[in-house]
């Protein structure tokens, strides 16, 4: 296909039944679903991430994959959008781009800096700018990693460049699209925040860059499937068994008595009730069979000094200088717990001028089951 046109040789193959293969300039539906898988995976990785950043309720839907370039997407899309590209130092060639509304943007800083969302600045200052840019820094830096994941294989992004675009009029800014008819493979999804944002994202990605996740997915396929297809066993001779001999008819014989031994008497035998060992509660062995695939998920750490209980006369009563006392004896192993769950104690540090736990005892299996 070539500018959009069928040559004369595509044409006579679609008159024959054969499909046409897709071109330099486009991607196959196996390369599309491909990028599409690829886009699931990484985006709900982000996804997951800025959820915790914002500590909101983040989802996405499933990828659409199209074939366009910047100038049909300022076409598409007029209205300023900021867009996030970070290139890639290791493991793929090329750059990955995420473009986000420019409102979009504006709620995610305002949760970034405290607020709550409802009534974020009208336009991105400095300050604004910086905590967005740290909320795509995380986001990119959680698709590398699944895309390592995926791809069994280290992937290394540089810091991202973060510019605020107005598609209907400026020029382009994407440092790796050269021309803006350069074909450019877009991963879609609808982002949902809550209550807050209701929008698309887009994932940009080049045609040689898409065609190289492409490849590095299916080469990893392939390999997992032909490590998983038993080895042919070799096959077995046949000789041919050479014809038995007639038999000979045995001449029977008369079968003599045969005297049987006298009967022993049996000795006494003292029956004794079965005993059990007393059970024990066992511990399951952990494996690491499928470990890896939650390797990537995030948890909130805590640090717990202590607690107390108080009536609400008591606590309106709390002001500057008020001291709380909690149900920890000084120098008693403070409590860590992971998403609210005890694993461990330790006792606290200061490193660098910040404080820091250091870890004591590891509670056991059936210890966090008594805790629970």
């Amino acid at each position: 296909m070539n500018n959009g046109f069928l040559s004369q040789e595509e044409i006579d193959a679609l008159l024959r039944g054969e499909p046409v293969a897709a071109t330099a300039q486009d991607l196959s539906d196996i390369e599309k679903d491909a990028m599409g898988e690829i886009g699931n995976i990484s985006m709900g990785s982000a996804a997951t991430t800025l959820s915790i950043l914002l500590s909101r309720r983040v989802s996405i839907t499933t990828p659409k994959v199209r074939i366009s370039s910047l100038k049909a997407l300022k076409e598409q899309y007029p209205l300023p959008y900021l867009v996030i590209e970070v290139g890639y130092t290791n493991g793929l060639m090329g750059s990955n781009i995420l473009a986000i509304r420019e409102p979009d943007a504006l709620i995610i800083a305002d949760l970034m800096m405290g607020g709550d969302g409802t009534n974020p600045p009208g336009e991105l200052n400095e300050l604004y700018m910086s905590a967005v840019t740290e909320a795509m820094n995380q986001m990119m830096g959680s698709v590398a990693t699944s895309m390592s994941t995926v791809f069994k294989k280290k992937i290394d992004i540089a810091p991202p460049v973060c510019n605020l675009t107005d598609f209907a009029t400026d020029e382009s800014k994407i440092m790796s699209v050269s021309s803006p008819d350069d074909p450019l493979v877009a991963v879609s999804f609808r982002m949902e925040v809550e209550d807050l944002i209701d929008s698309e994202i887009m994932q940009l990605v080049s045609l040689q860059v898409a065609k190289d996740m492409v490849a590095n997915l299916i080469g990893v396929v392939e390999a997992n499937a032909a490590a998983t297809q038993p080895a042919a066993a070799a096959p077995v001779p046949v000789v041919a068994a050479p014809a038995p001999a007639p038999a000979l008819q045995p001449v029977p014989q008369p079968m003599a008595a045969i005297p049987l031994p006298p009967q022993q008497p049996q000795p006494n035998v003292t029956v004794q009730p079965v005993q059990f060992a007393p059970l024990k509660p066992a511990m399951l062995p952990v494996t690491d069979t499928n470990i890896g695939l939650i390797l990537d998920v995030p948890l909130q750490v805590t640090v717990e000094l202590g607690r107390t209980r108080k009536l609400i006369r008591e606590i309106l009563e709390l002001g500057p200088g008020s001291v709380v006392e909690l149900d920890k004896l000084a120098g008693e192993p403070v409590d860590i717990l992971a998403n609210g769950k005890q694993i461990a104690k330790g006792e606290v540090v200061v490193i660098d001028e910040n404080f820091g736990v250091r870890i004591t005892e590891i509670i056991g299996q059936l210890d966090r089951t008594a805790l629970q």
